[in-house]
């Protein structure tokens, strides 16, 4: 019997080097906020770094534990979520809401919504860059009188690699 094939794996679903994700996700992020006038402190510039190690959304008080951790005294919450917002701001992160959790942008400088398949197994949050969708949520609430402010789509399932038999 032929084997049946798999979809190209996204990235974030494979396994690879993370440092040049986060090479290019903080090359980018200074370009941005130099291009700006934005000050990219260096808890802002941290921060980012620690959402982009992995593709896998991570919380507030997950990075808090880590810059805990590292510098050997208690961060405070207020400064994390000051840094993440920035970053949210700039179009740096995406906020998961369902997880409220955070995960790198992947098209940093660009105007787009939000959409996300995050596997329930392995917290994987693959971005995909489908226009059709946002059309498609403008027109559907355009018709029922909605305007529509801003929005992110999350779908959760199994990515390809875990809906493999290991």
């Amino acid at each position: 019997m032929p084997k049946r094939s798999l979809p190209s794996a996204p990235l974030a679903c494979r396994p690879h080097d993370h440092s040049h994700c986060v090479s290019d996700a903080l090359d980018s992020a200074e370009r941005i906020c130099a291009r700006l006038g934005l000050r990219l402190t260096t808890l802002r510039k941290r921060v980012l770094e620690l959402v982009w190690q992995s593709h896998k959304p991570l919380g507030a008080y997950d990075i808090l534990g880590v810059l805990t951790e590292e510098d050997g005294r208690r961060a405070a919450p207020p400064t994390v979520y000051r840094a993440l917002d920035f970053l949210l701001e700039n179009g740096l992160v995406h906020r998961i809401a369902s997880l409220n959790a955070f995960v790198g942008c992947n098209h940093p400088g660009e105007a787009h919504q939000g959409q996300f398949l995050i596997c329930r197994t392995c917290h994987a949050a693959i971005e995909l860059e489908q226009s059709s969708i946002s059309e498609a949520i403008v027109a559907s609430a355009k018709s029922v009188g909605f305007n529509v402010e801003g929005q992110t789509v999350e779908v959760v399932g199994l990515c390809a690699g875990c809906r493999l038999p290991q």
